[in-house]
Order: C-alpha cells, then structure tokens, then sequence
C-alpha cells in the first residue's frame, strides 16, 4: 500500500486502532472536499496496531474532540513537506458542542442557543458530565 505524503496539512498519529472513525466522523472530515488518507490498524512498535489520518489541507483541527476521542494520540503540523509542529494531546478538562446532553429536562436541551457544555470528572474512566445538569455524556 502507498499513502503519498502530504505537502501542506495534518497528519493524526498513534490513534488508538479502531479510533479512527469516530475521530473522521467527529471532525466532520468527510465533509472537506481535500484529500483525507485513513489508515486503519497500521503496524505500530509501541501500540502494536494503530490508526492514522492524514489531510492535505491546511485546515483548523479542533484538540478537544482529538483528546476526547484518544488522549494520547499526536498531531504533526505539515507545511512545504516539512514537519513544523508535533503535539501531543491530553484530555481536555471541557468540551464544548462536543457531545449533546441527553436529559430532555436539562436547559441546554430545550434553549438552543446555549451551547452544549461538559467537563471531565473521571479522567480514569473518561467520564464527561454536563455543566448544567450533571447527566453524564455519550456520543
């Protein structure tokens, strides 16, 4: 298999394997009209098997869904074919418009300009509640 690399764009590395499509879907990759390579359960000396996304595309990618999804997986910054930036991701302590609350009581549900908040209150478990009725969050 050949993946040509990438010029200008965003290549997500070290997602846990089987990540990578909730990782695609929740950035919204599918909608860019760039080209976006999936790689699914590459080999990997650290993880044994791994996923990665590479767009070629200088595009905004949005940390919180990354660190949601996989803490732990890295980002690398590509401009004119050379790597300029390589972060590391951690979990964040909110997510904003991230995950939807799922109590039909709770104000962000029934007021739709609020925006949908939730914070971390169980790093081990990764376990995200809202900040406004504390239900705690799915995708």
């Amino acid at each position: 298999m050949n993946v040509d690399s990438i010029r200008d764009g965003v290549v997500i590395d070290h997602i846990t394997a089987g990540c990578g499509m909730k990782l695609y879907r929740l950035l919204g990759l599918d909608a860019l009209d760039v080209p976006v390579a999936m790689i699914t359960n590459a080999v990997s000396a650290k993880r044994g098997r791994k996923d990665i996304i590479k767009v070629d595309a200088d595009i905004p990618v949005d940390f919180d869904v990354i660190g949601y999804v996989d803490p732990g997986a890295t980002v690398n910054i590509i401009r004119n074919g050379e790597l300029v930036e390589k972060k590391r991701i951690e979990m964040p302590e909110t997510l904003v418009n991230v995950l939807r609350c799922k109590n039909p009581r709770c104000i962000s549900s029934c007021e739709q300009e609020l925006e949908q908040v939730f914070k971390l209150t169980d790093r081990e478990k990764k376990e995200y509640r809202c900040a406004w009725c504390e239900v705690k969050g799915d995708m």
